[in-house]
């Protein structure tokens, strides 16, 4: 009698646990939670109660994060940006063929499977998440290895997203600086943009503008690895949402009534990214980072001292 009713009491508790991921991301979208603290309950709502939206919430961060960065856009003009775009080329170019070079030898050394260590080298080279599913179809990546990848990168952004907020005040660096030192060593748009808007809003325009050009850096990267891997595939993928993104900066710089609407579209915008943040964190867990791997983690983290430590040198010299 007793089992039938705890059985009966299963539908209720999965009930109560979707009520309670719910309510978490509604509150994480408040205009006064912080990106960061997202990223947090996010985890701990994972290792308490678990995701029931797990599928669900892969797919709908994606979309979340895209609308956001257009959305930001609204926010920002477009002389300020090409200034931005053209003082982060220089670091982006140097910075990225470095680090895939510096990858390759990496992947070599610690004997890990050519294909993880390249989409571990150009995650962490380029914008995380994002270049790893744009380049796997061309490498032909099994899951485990995509699987692999994902969870190195996604994990050393939640680090970054935590940390590099504190490191910039430390270094006393500018707004400027900062934004230009978050769009070059951290790995996701969604990390880059959430230490960005905790530092301040020139941080978050020079952060977001200099990682969106890093990332059409994975159109030629995706030639490359054609002829690499020698893959037959054509299959590129073009972040479509940047050309969103450079029309909402127009828009913003050149019709002015939009300055009218333009705060409540930021506002929203933010709303997402913080979303996005709190759903990136469902999916992160003690078992995921267990599954990494110790050869393949280590290898992202010496890339990404690398790049980080790199690049703050670059910036507090030559910026």
């Amino acid at each position: 009698m007793k089992f039938i009713q705890s059985e009966e009491n299963l539908p209720s508790f999965s009930t109560s646990k979707k009520i309670i991921f719910i309510i978490c991301a509604v509150c994480c979208a408040l205009p006064f939670v912080s990106s960061p603290i997202a990223l947090i309950v996010g985890f701990v709502v994972a290792q308490v109660i678990g995701n029931p939206y797990e599928v669900q919430s892969r797919k709908f961060s994606g979309i979340l994060l895209k609308f956001a960065v257009v959305g930001l856009g609204f926010g920002m003009n477009i002389f300020s940006a090409i200034q931005a775009g053209k003082e982060g080329i220089v670091f982006t170019i140097i910075s990225i063929s470095t680090l895939m070079l510096l990858g390759f030898f990496l992947t070599k050394f610690f004997k890990i499977e050519k294909v993880t260590g390249y989409l571990i080298s150009a995650g962490t080279a380029i914008c995380g998440g994002s270049a790893i599913a744009a380049i796997a179809p061309i490498t032909n990546a099994k899951p485990n290895q995509i699987s692999v990848a994902l969870a190195v990168v996604f994990t050393l952004n939640s680090v970054a997203l935590l940390i590099f907020p504190t490191l910039g005040h430390l270094f006393n660096l500018s707004q400027h600086d900062f934004g230009l030192w978050c769009a070059i060593a951290i790995h996701d748009t969604s990390s880059v943009v959430g230490a960005a808007s905790k530092y301040g809003e020139e941080a978050l325009q020079v952060a977001t503008t200099v990682k969106l050009a890093r990332a059409l850096w994975i159109i030629p990267l995706s030639f490359l690895t054609l002829l690499f891997f020698k893959s037959s595939t054509s299959k590129i993928s073009i972040p479509w949402f940047i050309g969103l993104f450079l029309v909402a900066i127009c828009i913003n710089t050149y019709v002015p009534f939009v300055h009218t609407i333009s705060p409540y579209i930021i506002c929203l915008s933010k709303a997402a990214l913080t979303l996005t943040l709190f759903l990136i964190g469902t999916s992160l867990s003690f078992k995921m980072m267990k599954n990494i791997g110790f050869k393949p983690l280590l290898m992202a983290i010496l890339l990404w001292i690398f790049i980080g430590v790199g690049s703050l040198i670059m910036i507090m010299k030559f910026a």
